[in-house]
C-alpha cells in the first residue's frame, strides 16, 4: 500500500488487486486520483471504460434515461457517455479525491460518495441505466453489492457491468447472476480486451467480461 505521507510515490495496478478491506480501497483510490488519468489509463491504453460506454449506448433504448456510473472514479465512462450521446449521468465512488476529478470535467449531474458493500442511501427504482467498470475485479466489491443496485434499477434499467474474467466463477459473479435468473432478462457475457495495443503484453492478456442485462 502507498504510504499517505508520501503522495507522488507511483501507484500500480498490482496495489489495487491486492486491497483487502474497503478502507485500504478508500486510500489507495484516494491517493491515485490526480494520477489516474495520464499515470494509468492512458499510459496503459485502459480502454475498457469506452468499451462499456459504448455497450451501453448501442443498447439503450432511451438515451435520455437516468444513468448511475459505480466506481465511476475520474469520470472515464462518462465521458464515453457524453461523447455518445448520453448525459444524464450521476457518478458514485467511495473516493472523494477521485470524484473531485470528476466534477472538474463536468460530465456527471450529481456526484454520490458511498460504498457499494453498504447499504445505499438512494430510492427504488431511481435509474433507468448502471454502468460500471474498474469495480468487480480483485479486492474490491463483491457481487453482493449488484442485489442494492437492482433495487434502485427501474424495471427494464440497462446494466452494463465490467466483471474482471478471472473472478467471475471463483468470486461467485455467476452464482449471484443464476440467482437473480427471475429478476433479469436479456443476460449475455461478452468479453473484452481491457487494454489496447500500446498496453504491457500482460495486460493485453487480460480480459474484462461484460455482463449486459435489464431488470425485469
Amino acid at each position: 500500500m502507498p504510504d499517505s505521507n508520501t503522495p507522488n510515490k507511483k501507484i500500480f495496478l498490482k496495489d489495487a488487486y491486492a486491497l483487502k478491506t474497503t478502507e485500504d480501497s478508500q486510500k489507495l483510490y484516494d491517493d491515485w486520483a490526480e494520477t489516474y488519468d495520464e499515470g494509468f489509463a492512458k499510459a496503459h491504453d485502459y480502454n475498457t471504460p469506452d468499451i462499456i460506454a459504448e455497450l451501453y449506448a448501442e443498447r439503450t433504448q432511451d438515451k435520455t434515461a437516468r444513468v448511475l456510473d459505480i466506481g465511476a472514479g475520474t469520470g472515464l465512462v462518462g465521458e464515453g457517455l457524453i461523447q455518445r450521446g448520453v448525459a444524464n449521468i450521476d457518478a458514485l465512488d467511495i473516493s472523494v479525491p477521485m470524484l473531485d476529478v470528476a466534477k472538474r470535467k463536468g460530465y456527471y449531474q450529481n456526484l454520490i460518495i458511498a460504498d457499494l458493500n453498504a447499504d445505499l442511501d438512494i430510492a427504488n427504482n431511481t435509474y433507468g441505466g448502471i454502468t460500471s467498470t474498474g469495480t468487480f475485479t480483485h479486492g474490491h466489491v463483491g457481487p453482493d453489492a449488484i442485489n442494492g443496485l437492482m433495487r434502485i434499477a427501474s424495471p427494464g434499467a440497462l446494466f452494463i457491468l465490467g466483471i474482471k474474467d478471472v473472478i467471475y466463477e471463483s468470486g461467485g459473479f455467476a452464482a449471484k447472476f443464476a440467482e437473480l435468473e427471475t429478476q433479469i432478462s436479456d443476460f449475455e457475457i461478452i468479453e473484452k480486451a481491457g487494454y489496447g495495443e500500446n498496453a504491457t503484453a500482460d495486460l493485453q492478456a487480460s480480459h474484462t467480461w461484460v455482463a449486459v442485462f435489464r431488470k425485469a
